[in-house]
């Protein structure tokens, strides 16, 4: 299916989201490989297969296979950390903080694309993943990379439209749909 034929197939109460998606994927404030790797961690960390399919179908005409495999791996990781870390940043419990988290972590380093562009793309998960701890570390450092605040905001644009939209493709049905 097209990004266009997903975009139709959305419900009339979903018009908002069927504008604001062919928006925020042409947003300028990110380059190429930031805007469509970001698209790609977050369809992923949405977990809706149609709309995953379709973001890695438009984002496989612009993204590097590196860059693919380092947005499949962003949302990897922080499927993990954001579990890991809200749990932390939750409790409160200074003596967890204090234990190491003995979770392996060595894709955060060896990705191999630019590194502000795979912290970026961690941003959007953990957005969508709701770890405020893991938000705020990761825009530390995207900003600390020289990253504006527009960028940052347009990466959690997308994250916040494709996380919508899944949601709606989740809960439509056929019959919803006509």
């Amino acid at each position: 299916m097209s990004l266009e034929a997903l975009l139709e197939s959305l419900p009339a109460h979903a018009k908002d989201l069927k504008l604001n998606l062919g928006a925020v994927l042409r947003q300028t404030e990110l380059t190429p490989t930031q805007l469509w790797g970001t698209a790609v961690a977050c369809a992923y960390a949405s977990r809706n297969a149609q709309l995953r399919d379709v973001i890695v179908e438009e984002a496989g005409k612009v993204l590097e296979p590196v860059a693919m495999e380092a947005a499949k791996s962003a949302s990897a990781i922080m499927g993990m950390n954001n579990i890991y870390y809200r749990f932390l940043h939750l409790v409160e419990h200074p003596k967890y903080a204090e234990i190491p988290a003995r979770l392996r972590m060595n894709v955060i380093r060896m990705h191999g694309i630019a590194p502000v562009d795979f912290e970026l793309f961690c941003v959007a998960v953990s957005a969508i993943n709701g770890c405020g701890a893991c938000m705020a570390s990761h825009d530390r450092v995207v900003r600390e990379k020289g990253l504006a605040e527009e960028s940052v905001l347009a990466s959690v644009r997308i994250a916040s439209v494709i996380h919508a939209v899944a949601v709606v493709l989740d809960g439509a049905t056929p019959a919803a749909n006509a």
